[in-house]
């Protein structure tokens, strides 16, 4: 996220009273029969295709300028972030979705055949509290609890992570679900491992987004050796063994030997003191942890973890560039007995100007499949961009990277003043959200709702639509899209 401050796959059975309704485990062959992936939306779709991809689909789905006929004063909020999607028994589809500016999450719910119906938002700015950035939707199959979607909180140091129930009525909108347990960052997202990753345990991969002076941005974990508590685990940060805590002493093709050290008596500290402590003890300071995801399919896969590190410039605090500026990718190897220890390599190092990621802008947020690694970038507005966002696919296997998508800010069309208030929008300020495997959940494979974040997309119907008291004056609008045919 931008430096104030994704990645989810639902495909299982879920309870959603509220909606008096419940998931099942796939799709029939009538079900599948009824879903049309086409334009829902009377927004264009503000990406375009990259060379090579041509052949993928690209669809509008849903924006801040549609109207829907169940809910005809829901308005979508900006800033589109963090997402999560469950199927309901009645074939229809819920998606809840964060509005990073807004300190909100909305809820859609889509019909049968996958058209946005209704909405609601089930957290405001009064109950959100923070900016709300990635956020994971934990479920019984793919996860071993929930339903519960974790949102975390990235307004500074003494954020927390809030757990909503999907079910959870819009008259909670203005209730905080914080969880205490999962301590206090500048959060990006907290990811829970799949089921089969540690048995009978429940570990969460928190990103940390701070760039500041203290511990900077951290590799966290919380850990309970009983499936779903949230509230009397364990919680640690990652260090090197030889504990070298400088970002830029790790280099591309060396593998590192990472540990994950205990934060005492977390659950009554402060965020300042969380990040005094990290930094004690020895943690590695990087240049903001953003998104967080392991990779699917077998066991060993899940505890193969990626992460992106969006970096910073390498001035002020940074200004013996001790931490990436134009970002990197990590791998982490978790063993496979003990999730404290593990292996740790950069994978894509976008201050390697020659490199594979020469032309990384600062990466955001991640989705991993069982073999490729898309990255979606967020650029931090340095002054020398060359490019609008890139959705980047990394070939796991083959090592390829290659720019897939880029935000497309109609700067030339005929409604080019809609979307680029105050002028022509400077290049690279538009990012993305969550971007979000739907493939299981309605029975399409190779299929994703990506969060399109377009910042020069403004106007005062956009203003404080979530009803809370904190963001009354935020007046973004955002969009999302599917995109079908890229490979997992």
């Amino acid at each position: 996220m931008k430096n104030f401050p994704a990645i989810v796959k639902v495909a299982g059975c879920l309870s959603m009273t509220a909606l008096a309704l419940t998931a099942c485990n796939s799709s029939s062959k009538e079900e599948v029969s009824k879903i049309v992936l086409k334009d829902h939306s009377v927004t264009p779709a503000l990406v375009k295709k990259m060379p090579g991809f041509e052949n993928i689909q690209v669809f509008s789905l849903f924006g801040s300028d549609d109207k829907l006929p169940a809910s005809p004063n829901f308005v979508f909020g900006g800033s589109a972030d963090g997402a999560g999607i469950m199927k309901l028994a009645n074939g229809q589809y819920a998606l809840l979705v964060n509005h990073e500016d807004n300190f909100a999450v909305s809820r859609l719910v889509l019909d049968e055949t996958f058209k946005p119906v209704s909405g609601e938002y089930v957290l405001n700015s009064t109950g959100g509290i923070w900016r709300l950035c990635s956020a994971t939707l934990a479920t019984p199959e793919e996860h071993g609890f929930g339903p519960l979607f974790l949102t975390c909180g990235e307004s500074g140091e003494e954020s927390r992570t809030h757990g909503l129930n999907p079910t959870d009525p819009a008259t909670m909108a203005s209730t905080s679900r914080e969880l205490p347990g999962l301590g206090r960052w500048s959060a990006e997202n907290a990811v829970p491992l799949n089921k089969n990753a540690y048995p009978g345990r429940t570990v969460i991969i928190i990103g940390d987004d701070d760039s500041g002076t203290t511990g900077g941005g951290q590799v966290a974990m919380y850990v309970s050796d009983r499936v779903g508590d949230l509230a009397n685990g364990k919680l640690y940060m990652l260090r090197r063994t030889d504990r070298n805590q400088r970002e830029m002493d790790m280099r591309v093709g060396t593998v590192y030997d990472v540990e994950f050290v205990e934060i005492e008596n977390h659950t009554t500290l402060t965020g300042r003191q969380i990040n005094e402590a990290v930094n004690r003890l020895g943690a590695i300071s990087f240049g903001r942890v953003e998104d967080i995801d392991y990779r699917k399919g077998s066991a060993a896969n899940n505890r193969e973890l990626y992460f992106c590190v969006t970096g910073q410039n390498n001035t002020g605090v940074n200004a013996g560039y001790s931490r990436t500026k134009y970002g990197r990718v990590y791998k982490l190897n978790l063993d496979a007995n003990n999730p404290l220890r593990g292996k740790l390599e950069v994978i894509l190092d976008g201050d390697d100007r020659q490199g594979p990621a020469r032309l990384f802008q600062n990466p955001d947020n991640i989705f991993v499949g069982e073999n490729y690694v898309y990255i979606q970038e967020d650029p931090n507005g340095y002054g020398d961009e060359t490019h609008d966002a890139y959705i980047y696919q990394y070939d796991i296997r083959t090592k390829q990277l290659r720019p897939v998508i880029e935000c497309d800010h109609r700067r030339n069309a005929s409604d080019a003043a809609k979307y680029n208030v105050n002028g022509r929008s400077a290049l690279g300020s538009w990012e993305y959200g969550a971007m979000i495997d739907i493939s299981d959940v309605i029975g399409s494979p190779d299929t994703y709702v990506v969060c399109v974040q377009p910042h020069t997309w403004r106007g005062t119907q956009y203003r404080g639509v979530d009803g809370g008291t904190l963001r009354p004056n935020e007046d973004q609008a955002s969009q999302l899209i599917v995109i079908k045919g890229l490979p997992k």
